[in-house]
């Protein structure tokens, strides 16, 4: 099946239009997640329930964001190559 763009962007997590949804087991897990929610003013929804296991992917994903890598640029076929041997890259390395 083809995914087709419907051009509805979709919003960033801890935005009212997408709260962070957090599980937590105890009152005190809750008042932590709770201060570190309010103190970045993200948008959060919290449940506090005992029997299910905790789950705060939401929360990491929002204190570790993905960051932009950038490629080294890659030689020429004319230009010197990189190891040092003083031939054109096309005729050593590349």
């Amino acid at each position: 099946m083809i995914k087709k763009f419907d051009g509805q962007k979709t919003a960033r997590l801890g935005t009212p239009k997408r709260p962070a949804a957090v599980t937590v087991q105890t009152q005190e897990r809750l008042a932590e997640v709770k201060a570190l929610f309010e103190e970045n003013g993200w948008s959060h929804t919290i449940q506090l329930d005992p029997d299910t296991p905790e789950d705060v992917a939401d929360l990491e994903t929002l204190l570790s964001p993905v960051e932009t890598r950038i490629a080294e640029k890659k030689p020429g076929r004319n230009d010197p190559c990189l190891c040092g041997s003083g031939k054109k890259y096309k005729k050593c390395c590349g």
